[in-house]
């Protein structure tokens, strides 16, 4: 049964009243107003799919494959991405389907599936520039929810989105899957219990490489495409296949580049096994390289230095190795990602044993599958949306200190730079949404 949250005791009118800056016309569901109880943990869990594209679609095979779980609905604002998608999910089911289910709803409108009462969780895929909006939206209707990462593509919608979800009392998993690896979680157990002495800086490496669109104009918007429901919140441009599907990240209207693709992952990392460490303020700064092309945009070469109030250093380097090296007073440990293969300074340091009364991360049964049971307990998740945000805020910040090439100095309390107004004004921490996408 959905745990009552916060948010949930508000009265309808109330919650729509308080609601109403969002310009956004949404649905709330009778489970978010503490109406109608959840369906018993006996059954299966209902999940809704936004986004079935790359990510999406991997998402659906190995989410909507556990045994748990009943598709219901998926919503892509590609037609033929949607439609093969619900094909998909009903060939799955044909000839096994469970109680009621009458096959599965397909959507253009993602609020369409958010208005439905018979949903628990939805799982959010979307290009990252619609992150924010779409989990805030989804914690309104009182769904729980597990979004790719980064959690959001400004420091303003990320914190919306985690305010959101605390006060409707979700559970909430960040795609950010490498931090449920058992060897990463085991190197930053190591890191926190101190088997390389005193944390002083972790280094961060990420893919690097300059990239061109070869886009020479505008093109026509293809059938079957709601281009201007893909944009949404992101301001208008005209359409150009490049833009869109696959390759949006090299765009900062819509992501931060590598910054927000594998830093999500390698950062995040870098944040678990240093959580303790992160105090404020933090100076930052940074220098970087830009694509020069008509379409794209983000840095492919940077380098970016963090330092906390409590002296560690996080450093953020463009050189193709992808992982994390922490170091320490007696030594260091690198994590290489995809994979979480570990080396250390010393091979002992990788046998070592972590006891009862130390810092213990916990196991993952895999970053899906333990989304699915806290749905189920109302447990805690691996990812959850303030570390997502944290993570998210981090990549953000990366790529102004990278534009701004100064030295800038974040309060992380009231997350703002300080004394700096263009520093604040800068899109990755704020970004009015194109209308009618306010909230």
């Amino acid at each position: 049964m959905k745990r009552q949250g916060p948010g949930q005791k508000l009265g309808r009118r109330e919650f729509l009243k308080g609601a109403a800056a969002v310009a956004v016309p949404y649905v709330v569901s009778s489970a978010a107003l503490g109406g109608a109880a959840r369906k018993s943990a006996s059954e299966r869990t209902t999940i809704g799919f936004i986004g079935v594209g790359g990510r999406g679609g991997h998402l659906l095979r190995w989410i909507g494959g556990d045994s748990q779980v009943q598709v219901v609905a998926v919503c892509d604002t590609d037609t033929g991405r949607r439609e093969a998608a619900r094909k998909r999910v009903d060939s799955r089911y044909a000839g096994r389907a469970r109680g009621t289910y009458k096959g599965c709803a397909a959507y253009k409108d993602f609020r369409q599936l958010l208005a439905r009462d018979d949903i628990d969780g939805v799982v959010i895929a979307s290009p990252d520039h619609w992150h924010g909006l779409m989990s805030t939206l989804a914690a309104r209707s009182g769904k729980d929810i597990y979004c790719e990462k980064p959690m959001a593509s400004t420091v303003a919608d990320g914190r919306a989105a985690l305010d959101a979800v605390d006060r409707y009392g979700c559970v909430f998993q960040t795609g950010s899957h490498e931090r449920s690896n058992s060897s990463v979680r085991y190197a930053c157990e190591l890191v926190r219990n101190e088997r390389i002495g005193k944390l002083h800086t972790i280094r961060t490496y990420l893919p690097t490489g300059d990239k061109h669109s070869g886009m020479t104009g505008p093109e026509p918007v293809p059938d079957g495409f709601d281009y201007d429901m893909w944009l949404g919140p992101a301001p208008w441009e005209a359409y150009h296949p490049r833009r869109c599907h696959g390759t949006f990240r090299w765009i900062m209207d819509y992501s931060d580049g590598e910054l927000t693709d594998r830093g999500a992952h390698v950062n995040d990392i870098a944040l678990l096994g240093a959580d303790p460490l992160l105090i404020g303020p933090v100076e930052i700064e940074g220098r970087g390289t830009c694509i020069n092309d008509p379409l794209w945009d983000v840095p492919y070469e940077y380098h970016i230095e963090f330092t906390y109030a409590g002296g560690l250093r996080i450093i953020v380097d463009s050189n193709g190795q992808r992982g994390i090296r922490f170091e320490g007073s007696e030594g260091w440990i690198f994590v290489a990602v995809h994979g979480g293969a570990l080396s250390a300074s010393d091979p002992e340091i990788l046998r070592s044993k972590i006891a009862d009364d130390e810092v213990r991360l916990g196991r993952s049964i895999g970053h899906g599958q333990d989304w699915i049971r806290a749905i189920r307990t109302r447990g805690k998740t691996m990812a959850p949306a303030a570390d997502g945000h944290r993570t998210a805020s981090f990549c953000h910040l990366s790529l102004v200190a990278v534009l701004l090439e100064r030295k800038l100095k974040w309060d992380i309390g009231r997350e703002q730079f300080i004394g700096d107004d263009e520093a604040n004004g800068m899109t990755m921490v704020h970004r009015t949404p194109r209308e009618p996408w306010r909230f």
